[in-house]
């Protein structure tokens, strides 16, 4: 009896030990690139902030902790990677308890001071702080942390991202008035939006960095801040959310007069939680609607939209230190295997879906739209879908403003091209021939408004006015063959048409 019990106690630790989690067991391929890591502060001098734990009632400029990870030059004498302790000082600093002994760190935070995170603190990561940039230009991953959360708190997946060519850059999310947040839930809202604009402008300081091309990626509550800064930025390309709270709290995102889903015009991820059970639903009080409802995605109509849900992840395991660090909740949580496995397809379908739109790359396109087991993952693990925008309208100041920049040449060429892309485009005949006099009168584009007449002719070859206009185009620059040419047409469309009548005896005296 006694050997039995030894037995089972050894299978049980045994079980405890394959159980546990570490940073190199997430198993994340990375990329060809070296990773390299800054961290420093700077500040926003628009805004006033207070530092809590001073006691005091100064106001300083809104201070900005900065944590970037990027592609670094392999070739640089490599100091020692950072360890996960590295990256907890950082919290520390963020947290504005910046010399708390190292030792209380654990205790500190809300994380369990056990012998397994210990040894998570020991870990080494892939990134090297201050080494030098690789060459060449890079886009650009904007992060915005949960609620109150620290700009590392994701840094498996930013260093990922990093080492397949991405320059991510993060703040702690920090409430508008000091460290906490107040509850003005859409104020705070707010100023994570802002911070996330800070971000972008920081971001800009580096020559690395691909302006052009910048996508936002928030965990939680920063999904709420990276929907409002994409809605009024244009140099927004693409979103991630990580169980963004835009799908649980559509109604707080309406109370920003910044937001209208139908400025959401870039492609949008969002990768959810599993379903919550019921004994968790009932003793934390929480609305069964959650589990199915998403204003937000409903509401997209202007982009790409996917949709996908992880059924061994529940809302914390979508950052590394909740992977890492994050009491078990035993009613729902799945095994630190499953955990792990499943954050590793959320880090793999964000870097997919990021090389499809900031990349333009074909096959992780097809990845993303693939159904999970064409992407060999296990039945069950996740669920996925996604929906296509509405054909857009096409309007006549559309075509205007593609007719100019190429001075109105080829017009007929262009309108074939774009009617095969937007089958519901009409140019107006009314709207043509006003463009065309505006451009006909005035001496340095009369040959332009000539090519506008010729498209509208060949659109409308039954309308006596156009063919009016054209001559008097025609007139206008001095080539009087043409005009009668095209007053005779006018004539011959409407006998009536008395205009005609008049120029073609003046000109033929």
């Amino acid at each position: 009896m006694l050997l039995r019990i030894a037995l089972i106690l050894i299978l049980f630790q045994a079980n405890q030990i394959l159980g546990q989690t570490s940073f190199k067991q997430i198993d994340l391929n990375n990329g060809k690139h070296k990773v390299g890591f800054l961290h420093y502060t700077t500040a926003d001098s628009t805004r006033t902030y207070s530092k809590i734990y001073d006691y005091s009632n100064a106001k300083l400029a809104r201070p900005i902790p900065i944590s970037i990870w990027y592609p670094a030059n392999q070739n640089e004498d490599e100091p020692s990677p950072l360890k996960v302790l590295d990256y907890l000082s950082i919290l520390k600093e963020e947290e504005e308890w910046e010399h708390l002994p190292d030792e209380q760190i654990l205790n500190w935070f809300s994380y369990a001071n056990t012998p397994a995170n210990q040894k998570h603190l020991k870990e080494k990561s892939s990134a090297y702080p201050n080494v030098s940039f690789a060459k060449g230009k890079f886009p650009v991953v904007v992060y915005a942390p949960s609620f109150q959360a620290s700009s590392i708190e994701n840094f498996a997946l930013c260093e990922y991202l990093a080492s397949h060519g991405y320059i991510v850059i993060a703040s702690p999310s920090r409430g508008t008035e000091n460290r906490w947040f107040s509850n003005n839930n859409p104020k705070e809202m707010e100023t994570q939006a802002r911070d996330v604009e800070f971000l972008i402008k920081e971001i800009s300081k580096f020559p690395q960095a691909n302006m052009d091309n910048i996508s936002v990626m928030g965990f939680s509550f920063g999904g709420l801040a990276n929907i409002l800064a994409q809605t009024r930025n244009k140099n927004i390309k693409a979103v991630v959310s990580l169980d963004g709270t835009e799908r649980y709290q559509y109604a707080l995102l309406t109370k920003s007069p910044f937001f209208n889903a139908s400025r959401i015009n870039v492609p949008y991820i969002h990768m959810a939680q599993k379903d919550i059970p019921d004994i968790v639903l009932k003793e934390d009080n929480i609305d069964a609607e959650l589990n199915t409802i998403f204003d937000l995605y409903d509401n997209i109509s202007n982009s790409r939209a996917y949709r996908l849900k992880f059924h061994n992840l529940t809302h914390s395991y979508f950052s590394t230190l909740g992977v890492l660090f994050q009491h078990r909740d035993t009613r729902q949580d799945k095994s630190d295997a499953e955990i792990m496995q499943s954050y590793k397809w959320v880090s793999v379908y964000a870097l997919n879906f990021l090389n499809a739109f900031l990349k333009n790359d074909d096959v992780a396109l097809a990845f993303i739209q693939n159904k999970p087991s064409e992407n060999g993952i296990e039945n069950g693990l996740m669920s996925h879908k996604f929906k296509e925008p509405k054909p857009e309208s096409f309007s006549f100041q559309d075509f205007n403003d593609l007719a100019s920049k190429q001075h109105y040449e080829n017009l007929y060429e262009l309108y074939q091209s774009l009617k095969w892309t937007h089958p519901s485009l009409a140019l107006a005949e009314g709207n043509l021939n006003t463009l065309g006099m505006q451009l006909v009168f005035n001496p340095e584009t009369s040959g332009q408004g000539i090519n506008v007449f010729l498209l509208a002719a060949k659109l409308y070859p039954n309308s006596a006015n156009l063919f009016d206009s054209l001559a008097e185009g025609y007139l206008f620059i001095g080539n009087k063959e043409k005009a009668i040419e095209s007053f005779e047409k006018s004539l011959e469309l409407n006998a009536q048409n008395q205009n005609a009548v008049e120029r073609l005896k003046q000109l033929k005296e």
